[in-house]
């Protein structure tokens, strides 16, 4: 694993949450913590309702973790642009993340309960 990030078991039960409905709970959710940024928290994506997400257009590189592919929320009250992203096929180094999202937190609530 990159010296630049740690990824750890996240303890306790992981929800997310957006436009009044739960897309998912966890206990096995991930922490990662990259440099001098807040923890991300990744839910295993057999832990998430797809349903409401679609593959949007946009990526994003990492030099650390590879590809981001990003991911619509389309929810009753609209469509919340990039709310989600994974790496399908991230650096080996941080190979734990596939088969994981993560979540912008200006548009969806991520907590433990």
């Amino acid at each position: 694993m990159s010296d630049h990030i740690k990824i750890k078991a996240a303890s306790g039960t992981w929800v997310v949450r957006a436009a009044g409905a739960v897309l998912g709970e966890s206990n096995e959710a991930l922490e990662l913590a990259e440099g001098a940024f807040p923890e991300v928290i990744y839910f295993p994506r057999k832990d998430i309702s797809m349903a409401f997400f679609d593959k949007s257009e946009t990526t994003s590189t990492c030099p650390h973790k590879g590809t981001a592919t990003y991911y619509n929320l389309e929810a009753k009250s609209g469509t919340f642009a990039d709310a989600a992203w994974s790496y399908e096929t991230p650096k080996d180094s941080v190979s734990q993340i596939a088969d994981y999202l993560a979540f912008d937190l200006t548009k969806v609530n991520v907590e433990r309960v």
